[in-house]
C-alpha cells in the first residue's frame, strides 16, 4: 500500500456479525405462527424470494432527518421487501402483525452473533492505533445490535445509509465517512462481504477495498488489484501487523 492506512471501515452484517440461523428461517418460523401455510419447500422459496426482493429494492435513502420519521421510513422500506417476499410465496391474513414481529426480531441483539474472530481482530486493530468506522447500508437498528453485541466501543464513527442519505456502492457515502475522520481516500480501507457494495464501491471512491469472502465462494471476476480474504484475521499481514513485525 502506497500510503499508510489510518482508518479501517467495516460493513456490519455478514462482515462483523451474522444472523443466527438465516433470514428465511426466521421469516418462516414467525410466518407459520401467524397463519402462513408451510410446505416442504417454503424455506427455499423464501430464500429465493428474499434475495430477489432485496436486490430489486431501491437504496434505503430517505429525505427526512427527523428521527421518528426516519425510523418509520426504514420500517416501510423493509415492509415493502418482506411483503414482496410473501406476495411471491404465499400471503396470509395476519401478515401485518407478522411483519411487526420480525422487524423487532432483527433489532434484538440476541438474533445476531459475532463471527469468531471479530472481537479479537477489532481489539488488535485498536491496540495498533487504527481508527475504526462502520460503513453500512444497515438501518438505525444497527445501534442497539452493536451495543448488545458489545462492539460499539471499538468504533470512532458509524455511517449508515439512512442517516447519510446515500447508500453503498455510491461514492457519496464513502466520502461522508471519510470526512468524519478528516482523511483522504488513499488513507482508508473498507472491508465487506459484497463485491458490488463493498469492494467495487470502495475502490471507485479511491479507498483500498477488501472483499471478505468467507468460504471463498464468490465466483464472479474481481476488479484488477482487488484483494480477497477469508477471515478478518487476514487483514493483519495486509497491514503489516503480525509475527513478521509491526
Amino acid at each position: 500500500m502506497k500510503t499508510p492506512i489510518q482508518v479501517i471501515f467495516f460493513d456490519a452484517a455478514e462482515t462483523l456479525f451474522h444472523v443466527k440461523g438465516s433470514v428465511a428461517e426466521i421469516y418462516l418460523t414467525h410466518a407459520v405462527q401467524h397463519g402462513f401455510r408451510q410446505t416442504p419447500d417454503s424455506q427455499a422459496l423464501i430464500t429465493q424470494a428474499f434475495q430477489r426482493a432485496f436486490r430489486d429494492a431501491p437504496p434505503p435513502v430517505f429525505s427526512t432527518t427527523v428521527p421518528a420519521r426516519l425510523k418509520e421510513c426504514e420500517r416501510l422500506w423493509w415492509f415493502d421487501i418482506v411483503h414482496n417476499v410473501f406476495y411471491r410465496v404465499g400471503m396470509f391474513a395476519r401478515f401485518d402483525e407478522f411483519f411487526e414481529r420480525v422487524f423487532q426480531v432483527f433489532e434484538d441483539p440476541h438474533s445476531w452473533a459475532l463471527f469468531p474472530e471479530t472481537h479479537a481482530v477489532l481489539t488488535r486493530l485498536r491496540e495498533e492505533g487504527f481508527e475504526l468506522g462502520i460503513l453500512s447500508n444497515f438501518d438505525s437498528r444497527l445501534f442497539p445490535v452493536m451495543r448488545g453485541l458489545g462492539i460499539d466501543g471499538f468504533f470512532d464513527t458509524v455511517t449508515i445509509a439512512s442517516l447519510a442519505k446515500a447508500a453503498k456502492p455510491a461514492s457519496k457515502i464513502f466520502e461522508i465517512a471519510l470526512e468524519k475522520h478528516a482523511l483522504d481516500p488513499d488513507e482508508a480501507m473498507h472491508v465487506g462481504d459484497s463485491v458490488r457494495d463493498d469492494l467495487e464501491g470502495a475502490m471507485r471512491a479511491g479507498l483500498t477495498g477488501i472483499l471478505l469472502d468467507r468460504g471463498l465462494r464468490a465466483s464472479c471476476a474481481l476488479p484488477a488489484g482487488a484483494v480477497r480474504i477469508a477471515t478478518l484475521s487476514e487483514l493483519f499481514p495486509l497491514l503489516r501487523i503480525g509475527k513478521e513485525g509491526g
